[in-house]
């Protein structure tokens, strides 16, 4: 086809097909975006013009647009931007090969960095200094373009006098972890946007961690060699036309009616828990109430965002803290194999900029870019995060804004930006000598800061103990899998259970019912009431976290049985996994009485006690000495007196703290 025949045949186009959508453009001075399949419907030969000549085609489409009567004149180009190229023409990035340059092409990927918007120089007027002709170049390379001669003969006296810019932004899109086959590294291709691409509106759309379909022409630039010449080897980048996000979640996965009717009919089989729970991790024997938490963690709660801008989160966080092989490891990867949206990350290769996000030199924009890390790039996923315990104290401060605001805050260099991060975070650690010590109480030996422990709805600790009943199970059960592997058949398996948790999440948003409001009321208050007034200063039982745990987790079990109420059965069946938590991790060694404070400021309320009576004895016992210093063996006797055998401790503690210090040997004083 040559020109004058695409040229004919587009203002056809233009001023029949999509008249008011460019009238429209004209009026509100936006981009012209059109859909591929109404290009081809109307004529295929300009359709596949397009794809093999997008040059042409685009430089056609601004003369016809020009042609069509609008009413009025078109002052500047409105740019044509093209969407829902077909499945032929979306190449994976590591597919990309040099019979793609030139051709109008689209990918998929998640938007890995972005750099800033900068303007750039698209037209330039030159005048000759000798004559004062004004020559007028066309700038399309990346170097920027001076006239060769005047026609008065003059080669060098030229000066810019006119130009005209358009912002241009680089972004680097990497292929999403679904589509990568076995151990497979993600690849990347930087993509320019220009106009109304980078309009501040439109930028909302392309922040890193947003998965999207760039649309564009794939090109090449030269690859500079180490002395500055233009070497034969070319990199390739995306001249990018249109970038369509797309729904990243669970809901992205297509569910055909039969789909639709097996899960439907899942939903009201009595034993649904059950068969979720065997279906998780099914090669590892036992561990029923923890898959079952995973189980419900994957259908997560509501998000709700309150009219006062206040959100909580709907995501449920798990951590599992247990001894070597005892299966933590092999629990996470099956989770984050079975999410469509999930990063399987190792504490002691992560550091905090790979988990949130970070700023990086850029290269070609020759500025500041952002980066988004692994808890960004599965925003509305799962992030699996082994070896917690292994990470720098540095490191894991950056999950606690992750962790409950579910945003990642970025303030370097010339850059501040807030990401979103709605990421389920399913942790795994081992305690911290290795292994779990009989002798000492399990909340003493989690090597996680308090504040990042509290974050997590559930901690399950995982204790390899000697039992030759379980022993024999398990033993049968591994040799079971070792003499018939194809045997193992899940109660669902991985495929239809994606499609149920896909299914779930796309519409099915359970309320509180008012028994469910009852049961959660009636355990929460009776559990605090308990414990209250019972001392000087009272244990806390459970707080307003556990609270918050205990509605997400009821409504995951309502969502399991695609019902719109939570209902009694779902608070108790929340209840339940709770106080088997907290049985474990909550329980003050000394009083036998659940203590929150034990997970959350690790203090229980029985130590809190002891310190404040050791700290008034010293201060009463200042009173009567002249240098203010106390003999410790004094405090000793006095706390004895009162119930306290673990004083020397409690002063040890104190002094580290900074609370007392020691004048001289033996001697004692508060600061």
């Amino acid at each position: 086809m040559d020109y004058a025949d695409l040229l004919s045949k587009l203002e056809v186009f233009f001023s029949e097909v999509c008249y008011t959508q460019l009238l429209k453009a004209v009026q509100d001075r936006t981009a012209l975006v059109i859909d591929y399949t109404d290009l081809e419907r109307f004529d295929i030969e300009i359709a596949d013009h397009l794809l093999e000549e997008p040059e042409e085609f685009f430089k056609a489409s601004e003369e016809a647009t020009r042609n069509v009567d609008v009413g009025e004149e078109i002052e500047s180009q409105i740019p044509l931007r093209i969407k829902g190229l077909p499945g032929t023409q979306t190449v994976s990035i590591k597919n990309l090969r040099s019979k793609h340059l030139k051709k109008f092409i689209a990918v998929e990927g998640i938007i890995k960095q972005a750099s800033e918007v900068r303007p750039e120089i698209v037209l330039a007027t030159f005048e000759c200094r000798a004559c004062g002709e004004r020559i007028m170049m066309l700038q399309e390379d990346q170097d920027l373009t001076t006239p060769y001669m005047c026609e008065c003969g003059n080669k060098r006296g030229f000066e810019m006098v006119e130009r005209k810019m358009v912002d241009i932004q680089r972004l680097e899109v990497e292929e999403s972890p679904e589509r990568l086959e076995g151990s497979a590294q993600a690849r990347k291709i930087g993509v320019f946007i220009k106009n109304d691409l980078v309009d501040p509106k439109f930028q909302k759309r392309v922040v890193p961690g947003s998965k999207v379909v760039v649309t564009g022409t794939l090109d090449d630039i030269p690859i500079k060699s180490d002395r500055g010449k233009e070497s034969k080897r070319r990199d390739i980048y995306i001249d990018g036309n249109y970038i369509e996000p797309i729904e990243f979640e669970f809901e992205e996965i297509e569910i055909s009616p039969e789909d639709e009717k097996k899960i439907k009919e899942l939903s009201v089989n009595p034993k649904v828990y059950e068969m979720l729970t065997d279906s998780i991790a099914p090669s590892i024997y036992g561990y029923k109430d923890i898959k079952q938490a995973i189980a419900l963690q994957l259908f997560g709660g509501i998000r709700k965002v309150r009219p006062d801008g206040i959100v909580t989160r709907g995501d449920i966080h798990i951590l599992l803290v247990g001894d070597p092989g005892s299966g933590k490891s092999q629990i996470l990867k099956y989770t984050a194999g079975l999410a469509p949206k999930a990063r399987y990350v190792v504490g002691k290769s992560a550091s905090g900029a790979g988990l949130t996000a970070t700023v990086v030199k850029d290269e070609f924009m020759r500025g500041w870019a952002l980066e988004a890390g692994a808890l960004v790039l599965a925003n509305k996923g799962l992030v699996a995060i082994d070896e917690l315990d292994k990470m720098s104290q540095e490191d894991r401060s950056a999950m606690h804004e992750v962790a409950e605001q579910q945003t990642v805050t970025i303030s370097k260099a010339n850059i501040q930006a807030t990401l979103n991060a709605q990421t389920t975070i399913l942790a795994a650690a081992n305690p911290k000598f290795g292994r779990f010590d009989p002798y000492q109480s399990l909340p003493e030996q989690i090597d996680i800061p308090d504040t990042l422990l509290s974050r997590f709805d559930l901690i399950f600790p995982i204790r390899d103990e000697p039992n030759k009943e379980k022993d024999t199970l398990l033993v049968r059960h591994i040799l079971k899998m070792h003499e018939n592997p194809e045997e193992q058949n899940p109660p669902l398996d991985s495929s239809i259970l994606r499609k149920y948790i896909s299914y779930v999440k796309a519409g099915i948003n359970p309320k509180l019912s008012k028994a469910a409001q009852k049961e959660i009321e009636r355990f929460y208050v009776g559990l605090r009431s308990k414990y209250a007034g019972t001392e000087e200063v009272s244990p806390v039982p459970i707080g307003a976290r556990q609270l918050e745990a205990l509605v997400r987790l009821s409504e995951a079990s309502a969502r399991v049985r695609l019902s719109d109420k939570v209902q009694k059965e779902d608070a108790q069946r929340a209840i339940k996994l709770l106080t088997d938590c907290l049985m474990q991790v909550g329980i003050d060694p000394e009083t036998g009485k659940f203590d929150i404070d034990r997970l959350e400021s690790g203090t229980t309320s029985s130590q809190r006690n002891k310190i404040r009576i050791i700290l008034t004895l010293i201060s009463d016992m200042q009173k009567e000495t002249e240098d203010k210093s106390v003999l410790i063996e004094d405090i000793k006797a006095s706390a004895e007196e009162q119930g306290i055998e673990d004083a020397e401790e409690i002063i040890q503690k104190l002094k580290r703290e900074g609370e007392l210090f020691e004048p001289r040997q033996g001697h004692i004083r508060r600061v």
